[in-house]
């Protein structure tokens, strides 16, 4: 189940799951993607897991898309309808794993990032990390959950002007709008991911499993109804003049110009 880009140890009813790309501030290849959009469906089938916990390796939970890749997915566009299948994949497959998923945000979740973020059950955030959804930024529909995960999360008022502006929250700006449950410092993250951990793989299993299967079915209803156009909107923006101007300024580190094409 492991790869060198995401690591799975399982051990004592708890499946720790890491994103493996420190160096890269665990910004999402084709091969992490790949294995994103299998993990939970693989750990949902187990019935000798009681939680899941979700993190990164290094300083960052996760920066969103590698830009290797984006140019990749310039370069080569039918290859993106791959990635978008992925990307319903990794969402739904979160929605529907009835193991409650912990998310133990070490740094900042960006774009991908944060939708992984915002699927998680429980969330503890480190007090310096930021999140946020800025595929505007990049000239991109935000179309791999954001889309619909931010209004139910922190309501429609604030939720339109993130998506829209690609702007970051600080981790006590996500928890007073709701997107995170848990804010704590770095030192205290891991004595208060355990505690959670704890509480849930000694709980009733089968009653937080189908608790989970229970509130998850109005976000699943959504997800089932925004991801096939969010994603096939995804595809039409990567064909854009300003992605790809965006791609390419990022690379050249300056600020993209964008026409509006």
């Amino acid at each position: 189940m492991s790869n060198s880009a995401l690591q799975v140890e399982i051990a004592d009813r708890v499946a720790r799951v890491t994103i493996n790309r420190p160096n890269a501030l665990n910004s999402v290849n084709a091969e992490l993607h790949t294995a994103l959009s299998r993990v939970f469906i693989d750990l949902g089938e187990r019935r000798d897991i009681g939680v899941i916990v979700l993190t990164g390796a290094g300083k960052a939970f996760c920066a969103g898309g590698d830009i290797e890749w984006m140019k990749e997915a310039v370069r080569e566009p039918e290859g993106f309808e791959i990635v978008t299948w992925e990307a319903k994949r990794i969402v739904y497959s979160m929605l529907d794993c009835e193991i409650p998923i912990i998310g133990r945000i070490n740094g900042d979740a960006v774009g991908l990032g944060a939708t992984l973020a915002l699927l998680c059950d429980v969330t503890v955030m480190a007090d310096h990390a930021r999140i946020g959804d800025p595929h505007v930024r990049v000239g991109l529909n935000a179309a791999d959950g954001g889309g619909f995960l931010w209004p139910q999360m922190i309501g429609f008022g604030k939720a339109r002007e993130l998506l829209l502006t690609g702007d970051l929250l600080s981790a006590a700006e996500a928890k007073q709008l709701g997107a995170v449950g848990n804010v704590s410092t770095a030192d205290e993250l891991d004595a208060k991911v355990e505690a959670l951990v704890s509480k849930l793989k000694n709980g009733a299993t089968k009653a937080i499993r189908w608790t989970k299967a229970g509130y998850t079915i109005p976000l699943r209803q959504l997800a089932h109804g925004h991801m096939d156009a969010g994603t096939a909107y995804e595809c039409l923006t990567n064909l854009t003049q300003d992605h790809h101007e965006a791609v390419e300024a990022f690379a050249s580190k300056r600020k993209p110009v964008f026409s509006g094409r």
